[in-house]
């Protein structure tokens, strides 16, 4: 209860906190390229149940048609604001709009496409028990993902046969010690990360 009365009064805050910084962003991709400004793709929720997750539009329109994962500086398909917003992290902003909804929580696994979702073993389904999050003990580890995945020939298949199982190892984790102080905690050196 105390979570979601915090995910509740945060996320309203940074919402109007913010709304000029959206503002100003929504206008820098719409004129860099044509299509929304935001950008929706199903991901896995709490429970299994899928929802909307929202993100500020980093690439090209129809991009998502060409592959799931990106891939760093190499991946073409990125708009030159969108690289900027993926640096900095200002592309998962309107994320709080689902925190809002109580489709998703400050802290918690970061949620995932059906495609991999499938493809977890009976103890990795673990982590959709909870409400999924916009960081988490993996998000911190791979905060350089998209790079990562760079320096692999297939990095679809080092996703699924490496990182994947890794981040979920790291969400398990969270299931154990999960509570106020911990989440406190991760909020804080994701800001350090991003900061730095």
């Amino acid at each position: 209860m105390a979570k979601r009365f915090f995910d509740l009064m945060f996320s309203l805050f940074g919402l109007i906190l913010l709304s000029p910084l959206f503002l100003i962003i929504t206008l820098i991709i719409s004129t860099q390229s044509k299509g929304y400004a935001f950008y929706m793709q199903k991901r896995v929720g709490k429970g299994g149940k899928e929802f909307n997750m929202i993100k500020f539009r980093t690439m090209f329109a129809g991009s998502d048609k060409k592959g799931l994962l990106t891939v760093g500086e190499q991946d073409s398909r990125i708009t030159k604001s969108g690289r900027w917003l993926r640096k900095h992290k200002l592309d998962e902003l309107p994320q709080l709009i689902n925190v809002l909804k109580g489709e998703m929580s400050f802290v918690g696994p970061r949620p995932e496409v059906r495609k991999y979702v499938d493809l977890y073993n009976p103890e990795q389904k673990m982590v959709l028990s909870v409400r999924p999050g916009l960081t988490d003990y993996a998000s911190l580890k791979y905060i350089n993902e998209n790079e990562v995945l760079a320096s692999h020939a297939n990095p679809e298949k080092a996703y699924i046969e490496k990182i994947m199982p890794e981040k979920l190892a790291l969400n398990l984790q969270y299931l154990h010690k999960k509570g106020m102080l911990t989440d406190l905690k991760i909020i804080f050196k994701t800001l350090v990360k991003i900061a730095g």
